[in-house]
């Protein structure tokens, strides 16, 4: 695994969804504001490929160079709010969906659907009581600590005798 390559292409990503965040933004700052220069800005953004931030910039620096230094402003502001929460909010995200997809996974091939499962977990410990009683009903002579294994196999194998 090349993290160093994995870092960089993650960034990247990162400045480019940030740029279209800005451009997002600024679009709705511009509806409210200057609706001719709203509905320019529009057709340039999706005329123009928006998915390469650096590229789009440089397009815009060569038709109206106000707008590319807005969209540089906006993008920056937005990535000083909320890049310090990125890193544990990803970790964060990540353990919990990895979690409920191994959960679900583990209910699909068990094909015991959740509800039934956390039900029969529950009832386990009631189920055992019952099981616990029954035995010492049958007058067992040794209790049930002082069994071992060798003495569970010879309990079995009069069972399965006696039956």
């Amino acid at each position: 695994m090349d993290i160093k390559r994995s870092t960089k292409s993650t960034a990247k990503m990162l400045i480019n969804f940030l740029t279209f965040e800005a451009v997002k933004t600024i679009a709705e700052q511009l509806e409210e504001t200057d609706r001719l220069k709203a509905l320019w800005f529009n057709q340039f953004s999706t005329r123009e490929r928006l998915q390469n931030g650096e590229l789009y910039i440089k397009d815009l620096f060569g038709v109206n160079q106000e707008m590319a230094f807005r969209v540089m402003t906006v993008r920056e502001h937005l990535a000083n709010e909320i890049l310090d929460f990125i890193p544990e909010m990803a970790r964060t995200g990540i353990q919990q969906s990895n979690m409920q997809l191994r959960r679900q996974h583990f209910e699909h091939i068990m094909n015991v659907p959740a509800s039934e499962g956390y039900a029969e977990c529950e009832n386990l410990e009631s189920s055992l009581e019952s099981i616990l009683e029954t035995s010492s009903e049958t007058n067992l002579e040794v209790p049930l600590e002082v069994v071992t294994d060798s003495d569970l196999d010879s309990v079995v194998e009069s069972d399965r005798a006696s039956t």
